[in-house]
């Protein structure tokens, strides 16, 4: 039995998703610093990480990590960065990171072999959005719904996760969409039937140039174990 659980736990993928502030300034040596640091090759080349990503937006840094057998935290994953973020207030022990909320997915690993890609990935996409504050709990209530009564399919891969009112996405493709491997939690169907009908458009700050939702950012990194 110990060795059936071992083996689960091992094949167990956890998605982590990080948020870092880069200090005023100094924003290309942190992002030199970002694609010199091997601490992400070698964990990919270990087995401990099937999928790793960095994204900048302005002076943010986001990290998605796919970790396989356990959380790592993205500070082990870049510590080349550490000396140029920002410290985060809140707790006693100083953050260069903050783990961000995953607020939404359509699909969730099952297995190493669920998670594996079958095809090859063309791109891989980090995106940013502002939800209105008063509107995060409404984002919240309605994306909780369809991704546990799993309302209708959408990319496999997809995931949105929030720090404050700020939403970070990351996507590839070409996009898989394919059935969930593992049950819902929800037996409701509280989902609009038209999924316009919970007014997204009203959720998100405009951004200076009147779009809604969310744009694309630099990707300064993404690496993936093919095997």
């Amino acid at each position: 039995m110990a060795n059936d659980t071992n083996e689960a736990y091992e094949q167990c993928i956890y998605r982590v998703l990080a948020r870092a502030s880069i200090q005023a300034g100094r924003e290309e040596e942190a992002l030199q610093a970002a694609r010199e640091d091997r601490s992400g090759p070698l964990a990919i080349e270990k087995g401990e990480v099937m999928t790793l990503g960095c994204f900048r937006w302005e002076r943010n840094l986001f990290i998605y990590a796919e970790c396989v057998g356990r959380p790592i935290e993205a500070g082990e994953l870049l510590p080349g960065a550490a000396p140029f973020l920002e410290s985060w207030p809140g707790q006693a022990k100083e953050r260069g990171w903050i783990t961000m909320i995953d607020v939404f997915h359509f699909n969730e690993p099952a297995s190493l072999e669920h998670w594996r890609r079958k095809a090859a990935v063309e791109r891989r996409v980090g995106r940013v959005a502002h939800l209105k504050p008063e509107m995060a709990a409404s984002y919240i209530y309605y994306h909780y719904q369809l991704q546990e009564e799993q309302a209708f399919h959408g990319p496999k891969y997809e995931i949105i996760a929030m720090h404050e009112n700020l939403l970070f996405g990351y996507q590839e493709f070409p996009a898989v969409v394919e059935a969930p491997a593992l049950p819902g939690k929800l037996a409701t169907k509280g989902t609009p039937e038209n999924w316009s009908d919970s007014r997204m458009d009203l959720h998100f700050q405009p951004w200076p140039d009147g779009h809604l939702f969310f744009k694309p950012v630099e990707q300064v990194f993404a690496y993936y174990k093919e095997s």
